[in-house]
């Protein structure tokens, strides 16, 4: 007899002797179902239909034993003596918000370094949700999902929320999906930055009054890299930039305008004496010095006018994206839109320059 008669046969005795548990198989492995209390995790309070995993494998030694487990399980449920506490995993046993936050961040560094890059990641992104959790409450359903409906609908940080409590009950097997609450965001919607001209970011350049500050500045206006990264190249190969690490790791890049390594003396490094655990710590670092130096833009516009110099040079989107560090839908989606009168007159008027372009049809003579 198969392994499906012989359960069928174990949940016709159950059924009989009024056991009110039944066996069930999933893959190689048996369940009882039956209803059970909610679990201590859970944000249910009646009991309801649920299954529960006994670890027993499918074959004819599991079975019985998995239909002494049900009669077990039953005569528990009958007195109300029953506890889900010698059926789950240490994992699943309940524990406050703040304990599980702190397991959750070990097994987050055990499966990866951590080094400057992730430590930005779990800094800006996960421990940013994560510390809004009440620390000392039942980690719940429900209480994530207040903390995500705290965050306005349709935007990246809504995005962002749904993310971390997605990983965070699949780590605690709360086994929700919070994306439906994710909504739709779109960096189209984002307003696009009043950049400076190609012309303000070279006079600013002669504004700055530290060398070293100056030549960072020169570095970032040149290749429009991330400010973080300014603490991690190689210059060998200038004007062939070489970013050697960073948010998305090592790349090369090349000068829209390569006047500029010589104008701004770029291959002689005068990189300031600075330190940050991590890639936030770094960037933050040059966005002071941008406002102590009265830089009347930020560090990041000058790697978005290097993206939209890409464009007016016209730099292939799919090489643009890999000289910054992205993948070309969102070099396409980022920038695209942040085009402007000026930019197409630009590009237009050196389409009406080249000698090969499209003439109009002569006129015959009249």
């Amino acid at each position: 007899m198969d392994i499906d008669g012989r359960i069928a046969q174990a949940n016709g005795r159950l059924k009989a002797a009024k056991v009110g548990i039944s066996i069930t198989r999933q893959g190689d492995r048996l369940y009882l179902r039956g209803t059970f209390p909610p679990k201590p995790d859970s944000d249910k309070k009646a009991p309801y239909q649920q299954r529960l995993a006994l670890g027993i494998h499918a074959n004819p030694l599991g079975v019985k034993n998995a239909e002494a487990e049900a009669r077990k399980v039953g005569a528990l449920l009958d007195c109300k003596e029953f506890s889900w506490i010698p059926y789950l995993s240490d994992r699943q046993i309940a524990q406050n918000c703040g304990e599980w936050v702190e397991r959750f961040e070990k097994d987050y560094f055990s499966k990866r370094d951590k080094n400057p890059k992730t430590l930005t990641t779990w800094r800006k992104n996960y421990y940013e949700v994560l510390k809004r959790l009440p620390p000392d409450a039942p980690l719940t359903v429900e209480i994530l999902k207040e903390t995500i409906f705290r965050i306005d609908p349709d935007t990246r940080s809504r995005q962002i929320y749904c993310m971390v409590a997605n990983a965070l009950s699949k780590f605690a097997d709360l086994n929700f999906d919070f994306s439906i609450y994710a909504g739709k965001h779109s960096p189209l919607k984002v307003s696009p930055r009043d950049l400076p001209t190609d012309e303000q970011i070279q006079e600013t350049y002669y504004k700055i009054s530290n060398p070293a500050w100056q030549w960072v500045y020169g570095m970032l206006a040149t290749y429009g890299i991330r400010p973080h990264e300014i603490f991690n190249l190689n210059l060998e190969d200038l004007p062939i930039l070489t970013v050697t690490d960073g948010k998305t790791g090592a790349r090369r890049v090349w000068a829209c305008y390569p006047e500029w390594v010589d104008l701004f003396q770029l291959k002689s490094a005068a990189l300031p004496q600075v330190k940050g655990k991590s890639n936030a710590d770094l960037g933050a670092k040059v966005s002071k010095a941008f406002k102590r130096y009265s830089i009347p833009f930020k560090p990041y516009d000058l790697r978005h006018c290097w993206a939209v110099r890409s464009l007016e040079f016209g730099l292939d989107i799919s090489l643009a994206a890999q000289q910054m560090g992205h993948s070309a839908k969102v070099h396409s989606d980022l920038y695209h839109h942040w085009i402007s009168d000026r930019h197409h007159q630009k590009a237009y008027d050196l389409l009406m320059q080249r000698a090969d372009r499209p003439k109009p049809p002569i006129s015959p003579e009249l």
